[in-house]
This record gives structure tokens, sequence and C-alpha cells, in this order.
């Protein structure tokens, strides 16, 4: 192995999900990113790789194109369906030009074909990083309502919000198209990663986040849109 160069401080202390099935390389990443100052976590499966990336915020993926019960394709899909948007760097032994264009039509950010130098790895997860920080700040706010996507942590006049995981998912996509209406099927789809939706369910989901965001305030944010769906603005335009 090459000598490992200086750690980035700018990059360092990223949580990274390797999923890989290949024991010795799994090792052997994991091993060198460490040693660059990252965290990481380790799934040997597609299913348990999806499970673990969508249970827990990660600044960055690293996923393998050939996975036992579930492909890299398939759980970069539905990764995406939840409307994730962290950088995902992919592995795979395949060159054809068609099996890395079905991967990035999946959502995935880099392709890195094997074999591949371990100091390059390292070099593209700090670049896709920082790209991905210019694109999606970790944080998003409305007016005085502020989301912050590292810290899962909300705050509205400075006061914390109560919310679950699936009121943060809710408010994260009501925030990132605000003020434009978020149809019932975009919201199902942020919720559940499937537009298909139960009415009452949804309904009974942003009655709970209202009740977090706008509870003590005069002007609500969270406004209904009969027959469409929902939308979140400042209270200046409320």
């Amino acid at each position: 192995m090459n000598p490992v160069p200086p750690v980035n401080q700018a990059v360092a202390n990223l949580r990274v999900l390797l999923i890989e099935d290949q024991r010795a390389m799994a090792e052997n990443i994991w091993e060198f990113l460490e040693m660059q100052g990252q965290v990481m976590d380790h799934a040997a499966d597609g299913q348990a790789g999806l499970a673990l990336a969508l249970e827990n915020a990660y600044d960055m993926i690293v996923l393998d194109l050939g996975l036992p019960r579930l492909d890299g394709v398939e759980v970069c899909r539905r990764f995406r369906a939840q409307n994730k948007t962290t950088p995902i760097l992919m592995l795979t032994a395949r060159e054809r030009l068609e099996d890395k264009l079905l991967g990035f039509e999946a959502g995935a950010d880099d392709y890195l074909t094997k074999p591949f130098e371990l100091r390059e790895l390292a070099a593209r997860i700090q670049v896709l990083h920082r790209r991905h920080q210019r694109l999606f700040p970790s944080i998003v706010q409305v007016g005085s309502l502020i989301l912050d996507l590292i810290q899962r942590a909300a705050t509205r006049d400075g006061q914390a919000l109560s919310l679950s995981p699936s009121g943060f998912r809710l408010l994260e996509a009501l925030m990132r198209r605000s003020p434009n209406v978020l149809l019932y099927a975009d919201l199902a789809q942020a919720l559940w990663g499937d537009a298909e939706h139960d009415p009452a369910r949804l309904h009974t989901h942003i009655s709970l986040l209202r009740t977090s965001v706008d509870r003590d305030h005069e002007q609500p944010m969270i406004q209904t849109v009969h027959g469409f769906g929902y939308r979140l603005v400042p209270p200046a335009a409320a």
C-alpha cells in the first residue's frame, strides 16, 4: 500500500457509509479512510446498506455496484426516491459505459472502476464533499425557521422544535420547495418513498408537524392549498 498522505482537515471527520461485500476490500478501504480522519460504518449487502443509509445521516456513501440481496443501482435508486441528497461514489468492476450510465441515471454522483488506488478514492470523496456543500448547504432556512441537516435539529425564533423522523423529512421537503406548493404525491414520496398515499395518514403527519412549527405563533407557516397539497411560507408572506 502507498504511504498515507497527511489528513486534509477540511474533509476530516466525515461520516462515511461503505457498502461493500468483498471483505478484504472493505477492510482496506475502512482502514485507509479511518487514517484519513473519517468516521466509518459498513454494510456487506445492499439491503443492510440501504437500511443504514436511510436511518442515519452520512456525509458520503461509497457503494459497490455488485452486491448481494440488492444491487448497487437499486440501492441508489431507492435511496434517491426518498429525496436523499447524500453524495454517492459507486465502485464497480464493470467498465462498460452502459453500466456507468445506468448508475448515474439511478442517482450516483461519481464512479470509480476497480482496481483503484486508495489515494484516488480519498481524493474523489474530498471533491464530492466540497461539491455537495456548495449545492446542498447543511443549514436550510425559511424566515426564522432553521433546519440543521447535520445535527438533525430545527428551531423557530430560536426555540427548539420537537420533530419525529417523519416530521423532519416532511419539514425538509417543504422548506426546500418553499414557498412553492408541494403536491400530496410529493409529500408522500418524501415520507414513505412512494407517491401512492393514504390521505388520512398524510394529513395526520401534517397536523403533527403544524403543532411543532406553528404552535404559539400568530402567523402559521404551513398552509393548505386545497385540492393540491401544502406549502411553507415565511410569516411576513403568510
